[in-house]
C-alpha cells in the first residue's frame, strides 16, 4: 500500500463518499487510489466546479465532500466557491496534489505557496511529510471538515508522500466534538425578552431553517407574537406550503431598514445581526433601528435546536401550534416575462421535495419571495457573493439526492464563470435542470451604479463593462455542446412549461429565459 491509498482508504474509513477531482500529473498515484469502490470519483472540468460541488453535496448531506486539486494554481482556480463554502459555514475536505521535496528545491514553474493561497480561507491546513503521516493527517482534516459549523480543511499532498510505502500504517478516528449547547442563563434571559411583549424577531439561520428546529421556532413565534425573519441569503431553508415560513430581510439597504425600524430585538440562532452586502455612501452598514437590541440565542457552533428545545421549556410553550406557510394559488402566468411572472410559473413548476439552487441576483430577487408558497422544497443561496456559484452546487446537490429534481437558478453573467458544470452533469445524467435568464448584462451592476452614486446611468464605456451582447451568447449551443439538452422561452406560459417537461426528465436539462 502506497500513501495514496492510504489516504483513499482513510477518507473511506472516515465516511467521504465521493471525490471531485481535477487531476494533474502530480496526483496520478491518487488518481490510481480512486479505482477503490469505495468512493466515487467525479471529474468536473474546472477546478471552481469541484468546489462549488463539494459544497452543494455538504449542504444536503450535512456531511462533507473531499476534492482533488492541481497543485497551487488549481487551488487558486477554486477559491472562490471555497470562499462561498465557508460563508456557508459547508465542511470540504480540500487534498491538492504538491511537487516532491527532492524536485521542489529546484524551483520548477508550478512551485507556489500552496500553505499562503489556503490559509486565508481554510480552518485547518497541513501538509503531509511521509507517507507514514498520511493516515493520521487525513482522518484529522476529515474530523475538522466535519466539526458543527462545517470547516474548510486544506492536505497538501506531495508526489513523494504518494508514492512511498504506506504498508503497517493504521486508520486512526479522532473524534468530531458534538455541536455546543448554549448558556441555560442566556436562554432565560431571551424567554423573560420575549415574554416583555415588545417587537421581537428571532433570525435564524445554518441549521436552524430545518424543519425541525422551525417547528420550534413556530411555536415561539406563536406563543409570544415575535416574528420569524432569515438573512437574505441562507444555505439552505426548508420552506413551502405546510412549513413553518420565515420572512426574507430585504437585500437593498432601504427597504431592510424600513423592514426592521420596529424591531426592539434581534435574536439571532447561528448568524449575527443584518449587516449590508456593501457599502453604499450615505447608507449605514448595519441596518436595525438605533435602540435595537441584538441577542444571540445560539452561537454558530451552538446547538440551534437545542436551543430552540430549551426556548420553548422556558416559555411553556410545549403545546403551541405553529402558524404555517398556506400553499399558494397555482396562477398560470401568460404573456410577457418579468418578476411576476417569472414568480407565478416557477411557483407552479417547482416540483415537490425540489432543490432550488437561487443565483439569479436581479430575476430572482423579487422573484423568490412569491414562491414561499409553492410545493415543498429547500431553497440554497449563496452566502459569500462570490459568482458562478449556483450551477457547481446544483452539480453537487443533484450528486447528493439524485431522487430529488434540482432546479438551478442563474444569471447569464454568473452562469459563465462556472459553464463547465453542465459538462459534469450530463456525463453523471444529473436530475438538474438549469434555468439562464440571460438579459446580455450584468444587470444588477446597473442599479448598483446608481446606489453608489456613481452617477444616475452608466456612459458609454461604463456600459461596455457591464453589458455581456456582442456577441450574444447562445446558451443552447453551449448546453447542447456539453450534452445538455436546451429550449429557449420568450413568454411565461412556455416557461412554465419548459419546467414542467424538465421535471419529467431523469438527466439535466437547460432553459434559456430571454429577457428583453
Amino acid at each position: 500500500m502506497n500513501g495514496a491509498n492510504a489516504l483513499v482508504e482513510t477518507l473511506t474509513d472516515s465516511g467521504i463518499e465521493i471525490c471531485f477531482a481535477n487531476p494533474g500529473t502530480s496526483e496520478m498515484h491518487f488518481l490510481a487510489a480512486l479505482e477503490s469502490p469505495r468512493i466515487r470519483p467525479v471529474l468536473c472540468l474546472f477546478e471552481g466546479v469541484c468546489t462549488g460541488a463539494a459544497d452543494g453535496w455538504y449542504r444536503m448531506r450535512d456531511k462533507p465532500a473531499s476534492t482533488l486539486l492541481h497543485l497551487g494554481p488549481g487551488l487558486a482556480n477554486g477559491l472562490a466557491n471555497i470562499h462561498n463554502a465557508k460563508r456557508a459555514s459547508s465542511g470540504m475536505v480540500n487534498i491538492v496534489g504538491e511537487h516532491s521535496a527532492s524536485h521542489l528545491r529546484h524551483d520548477p514553474p508550478l512551485t507556489s505557496d500552496i500553505e499562503g493561497l489556503a490559509r486565508p480561507l481554510s480552518h485547518w491546513v497541513r501538509r503531509v511529510e511521509n507517507a507514514q503521516s498520511i493516515a493520521w493527517d487525513t482522518a484529522a482534516a476529515v474530523a475538522k471538515a466535519s466539526e458543527h459549523p462545517g470547516r474548510i480543511a486544506t492536505l497538501i499532498l506531495p508526489g513523494d508522500s504518494a508514492w512511498q510505502d504506506a504498508s503497517g500504517t493504521s486508520s486512526p478516528k479522532p473524534t468530531t466534538p458534538a455541536p455546543k449547547a448554549p448558556d441555560s442563563a442566556r436562554i432565560d434571559a431571551i424567554a423573560k425578552v420575549l415574554r416583555s411583549g415588545e417587537p421581537a424577531m428571532l433570525v435564524l439561520a445554518n441549521k436552524a431553517t430545518r424543519d425541525g428546529p422551525l417547528e420550534l421556532a413556530g411555536k415561539v413565534a406563536a406563543g409570544t407574537g415575535c416574528r420569524l425573519g432569515s438573512q437574505f441569503f441562507t444555505a439552505r431553508i426548508e420552506r413551502g406550503a405546510g412549513r413553518v415560513p420565515l420572512e426574507r430581510i430585504p437585500y437593498a439597504v432601504p427597504q431592510a431598514i424600513a423592514f426592521l425600524k420596529d424591531i426592539k430585538h434581534i435574536i439571532t440562532l447561528e448568524t449575527r445581526e443584518p449587516v449590508a452586502f456593501f457599502a453604499y455612501p450615505d447608507r449605514p452598514s448595519l441596518m436595525k433601528s438605533a435602540d435595537a437590541v441584538v441577542h444571540t440565542l445560539a452561537a454558530d457552533d451552538e446547538d440551534s435546536t437545542l436551543a430552540l428545545e430549551m426556548l420553548v421549556d422556558a416559555l411553556g410553550l410545549g403545546g403551541a401550534v405553529p402558524v404555517r406557510q398556506i400553499a399558494a394559488e397555482r396562477i398560470i402566468p401568460s404573456g410577457k416575462l418579468d418578476a411576476i411572472s417569472i414568480a407565478y410559473a416557477l411557483c407552479a413548476g417547482i416540483p415537490e421535495n425540489a432543490i432550488v439552487v437561487d443565483e439569479s441576483l436581479t430575476s430572482g430577487r423579487e422573484s423568490m419571495s412569491y414562491t414561499l408558497g409553492a410545493l415543498p422544497h429547500d431553497m440554497i443561496n449563496n452566502l459569500g457573493g462570490s459568482i458562478g456559484y449556483s450551477p457547481p452546487v446544483a452539480t453537487g446537490t443533484g450528486l447528493a439526492c439524485p431522487d430529488r429534481r434540482t432546479i438551478c437558478l442563474v444569471g447569464d453573467g454568473s452562469a459563465m464563470y462556472t459553464i463547465q458544470a453542465l459538462w459534469t452533469q450530463s456525463r453523471e445524467q444529473l436530475p438538474v435542470t438549469t434555468v439562464v435568464f440571460a438579459n446580455n448584462s450584468y444587470n444588477i451592476l446597473k442599479a448598483e451604479y446608481a446606489n453608489m452614486g456613481a452617477g444616475p446611468t452608466p456612459g458609454t464605456r461604463a456600459l461596455s463593462m457591464i453589458d455581456i451582447d456582442r456577441p450574444t451568447i447562445d446558451w443552447l449551443a453551449m448546453g447542447k455542446s456539453m450534452g445538455v439538452p436546451g429550449v429557449r422561452v420568450e413568454t411565461a406560459e412556455d416557461f412554465l412549461r419548459a419546467l414542467l417537461d424538465a421535471n419529467a426528465e431523469a438527466g439535466p436539462r437547460l432553459i434559456e429565459v430571454k429577457l428583453y
